[in-house]
């Protein structure tokens, strides 16, 4: 029977497996299907510490993975859970046909961005369309060029604002004739010179894959049925996240958006399971605060296992 389990290898997964492997809780750590998670798509990241000239996203993990494994945890590469039984103890999980019993759990399952749907977007991903302008909103290849923002929500908002530091002006793509972010967000936002909104209007192509690179948004606009094309250098899709919790749906408490609650500190609904990172996390959703709540949650789970076998 296992001690600890991890779902999830992002930096709230890795590490927790860093901290329990280093309690000798030799916790046994699933990757699903993504390995590393989302951070592995981002071609550099400037912003976590320890790091002044950045580092790659997928290095970064690489790293992190390592350094659990040098202090025992055990990554099983690909690994799926396919269902999971919290009702009793030890805890039980099947992954890829085999069943596992486990006496906690820490669930670092993340969250994936929500995509626009078009092929364009999957083929230009990290060559111009990006999710995430705090992470890569200073390229080079975004200075002082015409930058598009696709969305209407606080996000979209921070995401727009931000990259007002380095592009020549923002276009806020939304769908509807006013912003759903918070009203002092949006007003700071619709304040800003650089920001150029552009209401009732959907992206209906990125181009240009041609071209291996990003150089301007298809527009339709949902009211009159207007098309037009908008050079940019860029394309920040904030249209919101979705966390990948789909396993633990009645099973664990969750918010209306699927995103798990802590009960106390990161132990979850069902004492025993824990939670980290982005798929409890819809505020922040940074590599260092999903790293600070893998730590929370590898503490929380040894002075439950504590408390457990006293």
């Amino acid at each position: 029977m296992e001690k600890v389990v991890i779902i999830g290898t992002g930096c709230a997964g890795l590490t927790a497996a860093i901290y329990a492997a280093r309690s000798n809780l030799s916790p046994l750590v699933l990757t699903g299907t993504m390995p590393g998670g989302l951070l592995t798509t981002t071609s550099i990241v400037e912003n976590y510490p320890g790091f002044p000239d950045g580092i790659d996203g997928y290095e970064l993990m690489v790293r992190m993975q390592q350094q659990a494994e040098k202090f025992g945890a055990r990554i099983k590469i690909l690994q799926a859970v396919e269902s999971v039984d919290f009702s009793k103890q030890p805890f039980s999980l099947v992954i890829d046909g085999e069943k596992v019993e486990a006496q906690t759990v820490i669930i670092a399952t993340g969250a994936g961005h929500r995509h626009l749907g078009l092929p364009s977007e999957h083929i230009l991903e990290k060559k111009g369309v990006t999710y995430c302008a705090t992470c890569d909103g200073a390229w080079p290849m975004f200075r002082n060029q015409p930058l598009v923002v696709v969305g209407g929500g606080d996000s979209a908002c921070e995401e727009a604002t931000y990259l007002t530091r380095f592009a020549s002006e923002v276009y806020l793509v939304h769908r509807r004739d006013s912003l759903r972010a918070s009203k002092i967000m949006a007003e700071r936002t619709l304040a800003n010179p650089k920001i150029k909104p552009i209401w009732d209007t959907a992206v209906t192509e990125i181009f240009d894959p041609a071209q291996d690179k990003v150089t301007g948004v298809g527009l339709k606009n949902l009211k009159t049925g207007e098309e037009k094309v908008l050079p940019c250098a860029g394309v920040f899709i904030a249209i919101g996240h979705v966390p990948n919790t789909q396993l633990f749906q009645g099973i664990l408490d969750m918010d209306e958006n699927g995103y798990v609650i802590p009960k106390r500190g990161t132990e979850t609904s069902v004492p025993g399971v824990f939670v980290a990172g982005d798929c409890s996390d819809h505020v922040y959703r940074q590599a260092i605060t999903a790293a600070g709540l893998g730590c929370a949650a590898a503490i929380d789970a040894e002075r439950y296992l504590a408390a457990l076998n006293q």
